[in-house]
């Protein structure tokens, strides 16, 4: 339905002052802190999780080596939405010069509208982590202690649920650092960076940057810290929707990815029935995750 005079009759009156409502400041882009971005030029994208080999075994002298078979394990697929949305004005909110009026107001609305859904798809990915009815490519969640390999079931979920506070942060980090590849071989990760709701940011402020210890009367020095533990800090996500949940984002490759198949596009055009000027913003994208290794958390203790 196309925005008509009626919907707009202020705008016509004289001594008008302001129009508000439409260009509040958004929180723009915060996907960029969690996921790798790529571009994509078909209808979905796949990667498939290699299982490579296990320990090497000792050759007897004068035997024959031994073969190992590689193994494909599973197959991450990242299928992409068109998002869009549109507005119109009537042809004669147009004549009324109604057009030039809130034309660029609504423009920021629309840039606004998909800006916003775009971070909360985005964020959505860690949202849904422990939700049944979203898996990945191994058939499990993305945080979860059941990750199906070639030599067992293996865990990107801190042991014992926990809000953030020193003890479960440093746990993460143990954790984190004794992750093994997908036939059981231990592999050198390190947790990069947290990901909060912004109800957490004072907690991880007082974690990664105070001198000493938190909490404590002790003269102890604070080893996440001087260490160089998450060395990129943390960053706040808007669009966390579970208050104590907490992420660690590490350095394992292919982990969560965004894939942009088409950019945002703006058109506008009218419509020779009925004279409506149309203006649409159109996008594709998708996001997911390949190697479920890339991120570590817990839903917190509650």
């Amino acid at each position: 339905m196309a925005i008509s005079r009626m919907q707009l009759v202020k705008e016509l009156e004289p001594g008008l002052n302001a129009l508000f409502g439409l260009e509040y400041d958004r929180y723009e882009n915060q996907h960029t802190e969690i996921f790798d971005n790529e571009s994509s030029d078909r209808a979905f994208e796949e990667e498939v999780m290699l299982g490579g080999f296990g320990n090497a075994e000792v050759k007897p002298e004068g035997s024959g080596v031994t073969y190992e078979d590689a193994q494909e394990t599973f197959t991450a697929r990242y299928t992409h939405e068109t998002v869009a949305l549109a507005f119109a004005l009537t042809e004669e909110a147009v004549e009324d010069n109604l057009y030039d009026k809130i034309s660029t107001r609504y423009t920021k609305a629309l840039a606004r509208s998909m800006a916003n859904t775009k971070q909360v798809k985005g964020s959505n990915v860690l949202n849904n982590s422990t939700t049944a009815t979203y898996t990945g490519g191994d058939g499990a969640l993305l945080v979860a202690n059941d990750h199906p390999t070639l030599s067992g079931n293996q865990t990107n979920l801190l042991t014992t649920a926990a809000d953030l506070n020193e003890t479960s942060l440093e746990a993460a980090l143990i954790q984190i650092s004794q992750m093994k590849d997908e036939r059981g071989l231990k592999i050198a990760l390190r947790g990069m960076k947290m990901i909060l709701p912004v109800n957490l940011q004072f907690v991880a402020e007082r974690l990664l940057n105070s001198a000493g210890r938190v909490g404590t009367a002790d003269n102890d020095i604070n080893a996440i810290k001087s260490m160089g533990m998450v060395p990129q800090g943390y960053v706040i996500n808007n669009f966390l929707t579970d208050t104590d949940a907490w992420y660690v984002k590490t350095d394992a490759p292919n982990g969560l990815k965004h894939f942009n198949r088409a950019p945002i596009r703006t058109a506008m055009e009218g419509d020779f029935d009925t004279g409506n000027v149309r203006y649409k913003a159109r996008e594709r994208y998708s996001f997911g995750w390949s190697d479920w290794r890339g991120i570590f958390g817990t839903p917190g203790a509650a």
